[in-house]
């Protein structure tokens, strides 16, 4: 009876410890893709001097395909008051 009940308790050991196995290859699998993403021979920037690109500057590429730059609007000064209570105020004032 000892034998039957020993062979139970391993049988429960192997499957319990499947589970674990089935997710530590996931998690390496997982550790394996992002390193070759990241640090892939695809993944380092191709940057050209000034001298081989063919616009220096982000303007200069806009105006020789026809598109305008126009900059930002500045930020006002005064700012309108946000509707609503004041943060010091409360929602609903106390009943005397």
């Amino acid at each position: 009876m000892s034998r039957i009940h020993l062979e139970r308790i391993l049988e429960r050991e192997r499957t319990l410890s499947h589970p674990a196995l089935v997710a530590l290859a996931l998690a390496l699998f997982g550790v394996l893709t992002m390193l070759i993403v990241d640090f892939g021979p695809w993944s380092h920037p191709q940057v050209q001097s000034a001298e081989v690109a063919s616009y220096r500057t982000t303007g200069e590429a806009a105006h020789a395909v026809g598109a305008t730059v126009v900059p930002t609007d500045p930020k006002p000064a005064l700012e309108p008051e946000a509707p609503g209570p004041k943060p010091l105020q409360p929602a609903s004032p106390a009943a005397p």
